[in-house]
């Protein structure tokens, strides 16, 4: 584990300088490349004023010139080519190295926990939480078993005392005057006139009974 650690970093410093290489040599015939791009149509103008010139053999050596130019120029993108290779298989290499890493330190720090944390000790302090909540229950209960004159009381009295009180008063409440509740107001909606009554029809004889009263009265 020390010599992962400690060689973690070399690793990582050969990584980085080995891309820091390879960088500047890509810049190296970037340059390089700019240089023969130039030669080379250096060379063609060249041929073009030779050539107005009518001197045909000087004409053909620039364009031989320029061929070899072309010959470089397409040599150094092949270099190019291979560098950007190296690097984008570096990089992919170094990414793969550290994810390795990061997932052999995860593991590590994994077992470490579940040392830590051996099942035999797990037991051990459930079974002592057991114990401590069954003491905590025992303690309550003492505590809430009555003591002195409220120990002598008789449960079954009790009850039975309680059902003769409500015994007592639903009697009560069975003997009272039933009482008629008032008549709640009729609301009239809003723009509606209320009902008139509608009056009674009464009989003959009670039409004569109605007259001798009034007689008698007078």
């Amino acid at each position: 584990m020390f010599n992962r650690l400690f060689g973690k970093p070399k690793q990582e410093t050969n990584a980085l300088t080995t891309l820091d290489k390879l960088n500047e040599t890509l810049e190296m015939l970037e340059k390089k490349e700019k240089v023969l791009v130039r030669k080379a149509a250096a060379e063609v103008e060249k041929a073009k004023e030779l050539a107005k010139a009518r001197n045909k053999r000087a004409a053909v050596q620039c364009l031989k010139r320029k061929r070899l130019y072309e010959q470089q120029i397409e040599q150094l993108g092949n270099f190019q080519l291979r560098i950007h290779d190296q690097m984008i298989m570096l990089e992919g290499a170094k990414a793969t190295t550290e994810t390795v890493d990061a997932l052999r330190t995860g593991a590590s720090a994994m077992k470490a926990m579940q040392k830590a944390t051996n099942i035999d000790d797990v037991d051990k302090t459930m079974d002592e939480i057991n114990e401590q909540t069954e003491n905590m229950k025992q303690i309550q209960d003492a505590l809430s078993t009555p003591i002195g004159a409220a120990a002598d009381f008789d449960e079954d009295e009790l009850e039975a005392e309680l059902e003769e009180l409500e015994g007592a008063e639903l009697e009560e409440q069975l003997l009272q005057p039933a009482t008629t509740a008032p008549a709640a107001p009729v609301q009239v909606p809003a723009g509606r006139q209320p009902a008139r009554p509608v009056p009674q029809k009464h009989t003959a004889e009670e039409d004569e009974l109605a007259a001798l009263q009034a007689e008698m009265a007078l």
